[in-house]
Parts: structure tokens; C-alpha cells; sequence
């Protein structure tokens, strides 16, 4: 009689100590998941598929969303289907503590992947080689996400990768979508094919050599500065999107490529910065692209596209 109360406690605390040890556990797994894991989870949960391409030698990592499934298993034919938005992330972790090269520069905090979410129309993330889990395949060097992250071998792996993507999906036009480095490679891979149409930037980084000084960063010495290139062909239309508090790309240092594109619609975000509260807006700016109407964006709009080279082209 006199061991009731201990086996009673001992049911008492054994449950508890089970979910100690359990919660214990998911720590224990979370902190050893790689940032490509983290990515993975993040996709399942938003419902996205995930798959890969091989271009030009180098994996490239894909999630479509649901409309854009439904867009490659109805098989049609190139240039017979409609739109697909393509999001192109950030630089995502190069560094750390500005001298060690990442052995994985996969992103921490995938914004366009977050964003794609609130995407209802046919969508695919595309991921740029030797991130997401392939730094060490072969061909991969740390300097693709360091000084080369904008190199000519990256943008001709994506540009390939861009193709194959309209003809799973038979869109006759693409619609780039990049935040800061994505960005950078949104405006490079649209003078790759002819079939990208709109560029959306948040918070790109359209002039290089402005950033690196700007922060005493060592140049990007085998990357393409999109300031240095003349201004893209007439029949993109550009958007980009800059945050008033943004310490990662301040909007001086980009607003004079964005002034001199013909194209170019410009947003100044006030109380934004480089990564917040970009979630709020999007809804926003998709239903303004549809519709064209950039009067539909909350911010200051700096610079409008030039109508009289519309109204020239349309004779």
C-alpha cells in the first residue's frame, strides 16, 4: 500500500516527461535541418511541388504552385498557354562575418518564396546553380554565390533553365519576379529571352559596384553590373520596388538605373526595409501588373514609363 502515491506520481510525470523528450527531440531536428531542408518544409507547407532541371551542367531547384501543375500537366503546346510568373530569390548567406565564404549559400529567409504564396495565377520558383543543396556537385566553387553570383555561367544556367520552364508550361510570356539579387538577375535574364515581358524588383541591386562601395565590400569582379548594360529592350516593362528604410540597398544607390530605363516604373516604399513587409503589398502590385495600373501602388512612384515611346511604338 505504501507505493501507490510513487506509482501515482510516476504517471503523473511520465507523461510530462514524454513531452519534454519529445519537444527535445523536434529542437534537436530543427537545428541540425539544413537551410535546404528549412526551404523544403517551408514549400510543402505553402503547398508548392518541388522538382529539379539540369541546365548548362548545374541543378537547378523548381516548386510550382498548384495553377502552375495544373498549367504542365495539360500539356500544351509552346507559346499556347498564358503567363507564368517566375520568382527568382535573393543572394541568400555568400558570408559570414564578411570574410568567411558559406559552405551553403542557400537562403535563411526566402521572401519570394513566401510571396509566391500569394500568387494565384500560374507560378515557379526557380533556384540558381549551386544553391539549395548542390554547392558541392561537380562544377560548383564558392565563387557562384560570392564574386561571380551574377556571372555570365550563371545567367546562361538560368536563361537555359527559363526555357525549359515555358515549355513544361506553355506560356507564350514570362513575368520575372526578384528580390535584391534576384532582381539583379531578373534584369540580365530578360535579355536572355525574348519572352520575358514584365520584370518586378524589390529592393534589387541594379548597380554593383554602387553597392560594394557602398558597403567596402570587395568588388563582384566576374559579375554582370546591370548598371554597366544599355537599357533593356522597349517591350519589358519594369517595376521595381524600393524600401525607404532600406540599409542593404538604399534607394540612391539603384535610383539612377532605374531613371535611365525608358520602361521603368519606380515605387519608393517608405516605411519599408529590405526584407520587411513586402508580404503586405504584394497582393497589391499583382493585381496592379494585371491590370497595368501602377496608380493601384500605395507608395511614391518616382519615375513612370515613358508614354511617348508607347505612343510611338503603337504607329
Amino acid at each position: 500500500m505504501s507505493d501507490r502515491p510513487c506509482n501515482r506520481v510516476l504517471r503523473q510525470t511520465k507523461p510530462r516527461v514524454r513531452t519534454y523528450l519529445a519537444l527535445v527531440l523536434i529542437f534537436l531536428l530543427q537545428a541540425c535541418a539544413t537551410p535546404t531542408d528549412k526551404l523544403n518544409q517551408l514549400a510543402r507547407s505553402q503547398g508548392f511541388e518541388r522538382s529539379e532541371l539540369v541546365s548548362r551542367g548545374f541543378k537547378l531547384l523548381v516548386y510550382r504552385n498548384a495553377k502552375a501543375q495544373a498549367a504542365s500537366e495539360s500539356r500544351r503546346s509552346p507559346g499556347s498557354g498564358g503567363i507564368l510568373h517566375v520568382y527568382l530569390e535573393g543572394d541568400g548567406s555568400p558570408w559570414t562575418h564578411r570574410t568567411i565564404v558559406m559552405a551553403d549559400p542557400t537562403p535563411r529567409r526566402p521572401l519570394m518564396l513566401r510571396l509566391m504564396k500569394l500568387d494565384n495565377q500560374a507560378a515557379a520558383y526557380l533556384g540558381r546553380p549551386c544553391y539549395n543543396g548542390t554547392s558541392t556537385d561537380k562544377g560548383c566553387d564558392n565563387s557562384l554565390w560570392t564574386s561571380g553570383r551574377y556571372s555570365s555561367t550563371v545567367v546562361e544556367s538560368m536563361a537555359s533553365g527559363l526555357r525549359v520552364l515555358a515549355r513544361r508550361h506553355g506560356a507564350r510570356e514570362l513575368w520575372l519576379m526578384g528580390h535584391s539579387g534576384g532582381g539583379a538577375l531578373a534584369v540580365l535574364l530578360a535579355r536572355e529571352n525574348p519572352m520575358v515581358t514584365r520584370i518586378v524588383t524589390i529592393a534589387g541591386n541594379l548597380n554593383t559596384l554602387a553597392w560594394t562601395r557602398h558597403h567596402g565590400y570587395t568588388p563582384l569582379y566576374s559579375s554582370i553590373n546591370p548598371s554597366d548594360l544599355p537599357p533593356l529592350r522597349r517591350d519589358v516593362w519594369q517595376w521595381h520596388f524600393l524600401g525607404g528604410q532600406d540599409a542593404v540597398i538604399p534607394p540612391p544607390l539603384v535610383r539612377r538605373y532605374i531613371m535611365e530605363q525608358p520602361q521603368a516604373s519606380g515605387f519608393v516604399m517608405k516605411q519599408f526595409s529590405h526584407g520587411c513587409c513586402w508580404h503586405l503589398l504584394w497582393p497589391r502590385v499583382l493585381k496592379a501588373l494585371e491590370q497595368d495600373d501602377p496608380g493601384q501602388i500605395p507608395g511614391i512612384q518616382f519615375k513612370y514609363r515613358d508614354t511617348l515611346l508607347e505612343a510611338s511604338d503603337s504607329r
